[in-house]
């Protein structure tokens, strides 16, 4: 834990789903309501520090939230970026875009190409995000925030997997 480290000292918004190496967060941001974090449990600056098996398993989250959003959102491009300039602890964004939404086709945290306005029926969809996510992760849409054992699958693989995808 790194005591200036905003992800170690807090969540980084409303926590959708974790386990014992990640959370997926929903951002609070009015102008993306499905702009989701994967953040790392503890403090890790760059992504090669991870062990291999780390790296596969948190990229399997990553992955999983972009699917799901895809399903969720019917978004016209997703975004995944992994940066850290600002808060160096691994983690990830996943963002749904619009062609309509107010920075696009460029980076959410560029100028402005248009006013706000997103669709409610956006809004909606994106509050089914947390269930859906669960669902796809393992646990019942219903289950509380809190997430899975250590031994539960992370996208469909045993922690112990190889990439590859066949348990040893």
């Amino acid at each position: 834990m790194a005591p200036e480290c905003d992800f170690c000292n807090g969540p980084g918004g409303a926590i959708l789903w974790q386990n014992d190496l990640c959370r997926v967060v929903r951002v609070d941001d009015p102008d993306y309501p499905a702009f989701c974090r994967v953040i790392l449990g503890r403090h890790v600056r760059e992504m090669t520090e991870l062990p291999e098996a780390e790296r596969a398993e948190l990229m399997a989250v990553v992955f999983a939230v972009e699917e799901v959003m895809r399903a969720t959102m019917r978004p016209d491009k997703m975004n995944l970026a992994s940066l850290g300039n600002m808060t160096p602890h691994v983690h990830w964004h996943v963002i749904a875009r619009y062609r309509d939404d107010r920075h696009f086709p460029g980076p959410v945290w560029a100028a402005p190409q248009r006013d706000p306005a997103v669709p409610a029926e956006r809004r909606a969809r994106a509050e089914a995000l947390g269930a859906a996510l669960r669902a796809r992760l393992g646990l019942p849409p219903s289950a509380p925030v809190g997430g899975l054992p250590p031994s539960a699958p992370v996208g469909g693989l045993p922690p112990s997997a190889p990439v590859g995808g066949a348990a040893p």
